[in-house]
């Protein structure tokens, strides 16, 4: 069977339920591993035949312990993971496109195949009281998470990413 690895961070919850809303969708398709980026490394790369990147936007950029994930894994799957499809997902209060660009970067450089356009939920949350307060993701956008999880579930189950 193969495996789907989805890791993530959330700060305020948002990012979390979409993790999980997309480990929902793939399972019964294909093994999931849903991970917290602190708890993800290499060996969770390597096992992996696709990957789902969940990360909120924090100050333009994805989260710093998403960050911390690639760096402790970067080099030592390098070269080891080349063409496994991937897809990525930001819980953003405005924007999201920054943190997109930069997972794309990252999995540019470790040759990863993109099999969907980042998915970007806005929350809207501009003041630092609604910034920092936590998230209740709506059931519609919820929906569009799992339906990613789906298709990168049976993609991975029928060979064809």
């Amino acid at each position: 069977m193969k495996t789907l690895l989805i890791v993530w961070h959330s700060m305020t919850g948002g990012t979390r339920q979409m993790a999980e809303a997309a480990a929902r969708g793939a399972a019964g398709e294909v093994r999931v591993r849903l991970l917290p980026a602190p708890e993800a490394g290499p060996d969770d790369m390597l096992a992996a035949d696709g990957y789902l990147f969940a990360t909120p936007e924090n100050l333009a950029a994805m989260s710093g312990l998403m960050k911390d994930f690639f760096d402790r894994s970067y080099y030592p799957v390098l070269d080891l993971v080349n063409g496994r499809p991937y897809a990525t997902m930001i819980c953003a209060g405005s924007d999201g496109s920054n943190a997109a660009r930069q997972l794309a970067r990252i999995a540019t450089g470790w040759r990863l195949r993109p099999v969907a356009e980042p998915l970007i939920l806005c929350t809207r949350a501009q003041t630092p009281e609604a910034i920092l307060a936590p998230k209740t993701i709506p059931p519609e956008e919820l929906r569009r998470c799992e339906e990613l999880g789906a298709m990168l579930g049976a993609g991975l189950a029928m060979g064809i990413l």
